[in-house]
């Protein structure tokens, strides 16, 4: 999509809240207006700049900003910390002209004593881009996002021109670059909370004690328990209806549609597609549903034997019944996928035929590569309910099922969700059932940061360890232009690339739903990230 050449304003408000303490918490009972949220998993942090998981993601939501920001749409809105920026004609400098007197949280560690400046935004990004930053090498962050989108060559120069103004320099045009400072991973930190903490030798806690701008602060975290927020009474767009943010940690999908039947929550992740029918007749419940702009995939380990053999990659693809599949785990809540973007996403290219279901084809092509007996492979599946995902397990034993009838054995892994994450990326599992909801709107945000060759390390988000030169150029270039044509035809013929090699296993494209008790009002499903800001609840 293309880019705004001029400055646009817009401020921008949605979210979620509710009037009732969490039961089994520590502390006291609340009495103010309060919303508890029931999400499905730990977070690995709370800074966005050192994880891609959607559970960190959405628990630092609440508590940053942006420079600019996405709409309820998917679109850019300069409605976050830059009140206004300038496009240079080439593409290559953008300005952006900070916003007066927008207020730090404080906590036990830190009391602020400026407001948001140059300074931080340089820190954000300069943390992530400089190796001999203060704070690069601190915790345990590889900056997978920064990386993964081609940020540390893209950047040519990031400069403080004054102390409300900063000029952002790139290397080449590149048609992404103003979504992609809207993600979480470029939420704008405080500079003068990381000095504080570092010269009291404490600059570990940065990423575990958050300090932000955004419509909440962090009170505490529990793990497995909970995650409590207040509003900020010195926020800048205004103090937030609610006046508590719990997040009750439930990985369990029953349990969390008996917590939102109970009242014990207010808002429900990732419902069971199973149960939607009974929640719509519920008249205490509401359902916010759409389009997940997300796909579900099982990658090939293409750097491993057998899995290095396109014809044993086609043939396990030819041997597993998606359709059946999709429609056991996902009901009527998902479509199978058959390309590395989403229906939904432009430049989609929906003239692609899906390998057929064809068990006796892919035992002519097992034999084809040598392999007439089969073989061994592991396959590690998603412990938790993901957006994309309603339940892994059921996924991989059905693909195990089917594997196994060709004469490939499968035996099934997972861990924890945070320890999961850890073992796929590092390149040894053989299959690995993932997926991806887009961040920014724009394809590369799937072609280029799940499957470009800078993507194949460890740590790294190509989990198929692909690397292909033809695909490659083609997202390369498609980053380069704001010509919407030429990069849907450098994208279709990617997804063509994509699709003759196999490096996955596409599996299915979801909706999202998120449901709701009834007296939540002004929530809305936001495809991005869970966004409490600006909700209020009617008293019952």
């Amino acid at each position: 999509m293309p880019l705004p050449l001029k400055t646009s304003m817009r401020s921008l408000a949605t979210g979620a809240a509710v009037l009732i303490g969490l039961a089994g918490l520590p502390g006291p009972a609340f009495a103010d207006k309060s919303l508890v949220y029931c999400t499905e998993g730990n977070p690995q942090g709370f800074n966005a700049q050192v994880s891609t998981s959607g559970t960190t993601v959405n628990a630092t939501t609440p508590l940053f900003n942006n420079l600019v920001e996405f709409g309820p749409a998917g679109q850019i809105m300069n409605s976050g910390l830059a009140e206004s920026y300038r496009i240079s004609d080439d593409g290559l400098v953008y300005e952006f002209h900070l916003r007066r007197n927008v207020a730090f949280h404080s906590n036990e560690l830190f009391t602020p004593s400026r407001p948001l400046n140059a300074d931080d935004v340089l820190f954000t990004i300069d943390r992530q881009w400089r190796a001999d930053h203060p704070y690069h090498t601190v915790g345990t962050a590889n900056y997978e996002y920064f990386r993964g989108m081609g940020l540390p060559a893209l950047l040519k120069s990031v400069e403080k021109l004054d102390e409300y103004t900063v000029r952002i320099t790139l290397t080449h045009s590149e048609a992404p670059f103003l979504a992609d400072l809207a993600m979480p991973f470029l939420s704008i930190q405080s500079a003068e909370y990381a000095d504080v903490l570092m010269k009291a030798g404490k600059q570990d806690l940065f990423d575990d004690k958050p300090i932000g701008t955004g419509p909440f602060r962090m009170v505490s975290y529990h793990k497995d328990v909970a995650i409590r927020y207040k509003a900020f009474d010195g926020y800048w767009r205004g103090r937030q209806p609610l006046d508590n943010l719990i997040y009750s940690i439930t990985p369990n999908i029953a349990v969390r549609l008996n917590k939102l039947r109970s009242g014990e929550c207010h808002v429900m992740i990732f419902p069971n597609p199973a149960e939607l029918g009974a929640i719509e007749k519920d008249p205490n419940l509401v359902i916010e549903q759409q389009d997940g702009r997300n796909v579900a995939y099982m990658a090939f380990n293409t750097s491993k034997p057998p899995l290095n053999d396109v014809r044993v990659r086609r043939a396990i693809t030819m041997a597993i019944d998606k359709r059946t599949l999709v429609d056991a785990v996902y009901q009527n809540g998902g479509s199978p996928a058959k390309n590395p973007i989403p229906p939904g996403m432009w430049s989609y290219d929906d003239g692609i035929e899906d390998y057929p279901f064809d068990p006796a084809a892919a035992r002519r092509l097992l034999a084809e590569a040598g392999y007439p007996e089969g073989f061994s492979l592991d396959l590690w599946y998603t412990p938790v309910t993901r957006p994309y995902l309603p339940n892994g397990k059921r996924a991989a034993e059905m693909i195990r099922e089917n594997l196994e009838r060709v004469g490939i054995r499968v035996a099934l892994k997972t861990d924890s969700w945070s320890n999961y994450r850890q073992q796929v990326t590092q390149g040894d599992p053989d299959m690995v059932i993932y997926g991806w909801t887009g961040d920014n709107g724009d394809p590369d945000n799937f072609l280029y940061f799940l499957l470009s060759c800078g993507a194949v390390r460890p740590g790294g988000a190509n989990l198929a360890r692909w690397c292909n030169p033809d695909f490659e150029d083609r997202i390369t270039k498609a980053k380069v232009t704001t010509d919407v044509e030429r990069r849907t035809a450098d994208y279709k013929e990617a997804q063509r690339i994509f699709h003759r090699e196999a490096p996955w296993f596409p599996i299915a494209n979801s909706i999202i739903a998120v449901a709701h008790r009834k007296e939540v009002k002004n929530y809305t499903n936001n495809i991005f990230n869970q966004d409490f800001s600006g909700v209020d609840i009617e008293p019952q």
